[in-house]
């Protein structure tokens, strides 16, 4: 038997197929584009064709994520929320604090034995998100990879004092025409959203382990500023974009066996 896990987000799509035994047998992750139904067929599709599958070889399907409801073939929509709680407390089953940081919007999960027990999300403005992070790498003319790179070639601590985007973006041009390093700019815009993500985590309390998940989770330098600014040391999945992805085909696994027990009941 194989279950899949379909996280659409606004950014990106990611795909998770596994097998009965929970194993992970292929993954993908897509732009999302401008029309979710097409780019979850897309990663669908390239799951199944990188294994030599059919369709008719899924068990059982969720979806989850910004574009859920986009999943018309999805035997199941679960919320965001649960997904993330799931995938990463399948990955660190000591797992209290859930910091995800996805392309439009920022959460805190609460966790206790793989139940989210209280949270907090932004997904009313870009501020510390992934999407603060690219315009901000657009300005300085790097790409993100190299963002993160820049926060460990810092030598002096400055500030970026607003996380509105708009507002952000002059601030960091203002730093640079008055002659601040690239990297001490790169290191106080990663700090901006360390404080962001530092208040959001007042908010639900922070207990270890704390792991991060999210494509934000790439960039080392915001992992560093998030461990200053919370005083404790971050873990990070092997690939911290599909823990949704993960948690919701795993959730597949587990409704398929409800639903099999209740009718063999």
């Amino acid at each position: 038997m194989i279950f899949a896990g379909i996280d659409v987000g606004s950014l990106c799509t990611k795909t998770v197929l596994i097998d009965g035994d929970g194993k992970i047998i292929t993954y993908n992750i897509i732009r999302s584009g401008a029309f979710y139904s097409d780019a979850a067929q897309d990663s669908f599709k390239k799951a199944l064709d990188e294994k030599g599958l059919d369709p008719e070889d899924i068990t059982y399907t969720v979806a989850t994520g910004y574009g859920r409801a986009r999943v018309e073939f999805a035997n199941e929509e679960i919320t965001e929320i649960t997904c993330h709680a799931k995938g990463a407390s399948f990955i660190f089953p000591d797992v209290r604090t859930l910091i995800d940081i996805g392309g439009q919007d920022s959460k805190v999960l609460s966790i206790e034995d793989g139940r989210v027990m209280n949270f907090v999300m932004n997904d009313k403005c870009a501020a510390g998100t992934g999407r603060f992070l690219e315009v901000m790498a657009q300005t300085l003319g790097v790409d993100l990879e190299r963002l993160g790179e820049l926060w460990f070639e810092s030598k002096k601590k400055i500030e970026v004092s607003s996380m509105c985007v708009v507002f952000a973006e002059t601030e960091v041009i203002s730093l640079f025409s008055k002659g601040h390093d690239i990297a001490d700019i790169a290191a106080a815009i990663e700090r901006a959203i360390a404080r962001r993500i530092t208040g959001m985590v007042a908010q639900v309390g922070i207990r270890e382990r704390v792991v991060m998940s999210g494509g934000v989770a790439k960039n080392k330098g915001v992992i560093k500023a998030l461990e200053e600014s919370l005083g404790k040391e971050i873990s990070i999945p092997p690939e911290p974009q599909i823990i949704g992805a993960l948690g919701a085909s795993l959730l597949a696994r587990e409704r398929y066996y409800d639903i099999m027990g209740k009718e063999n009941g």
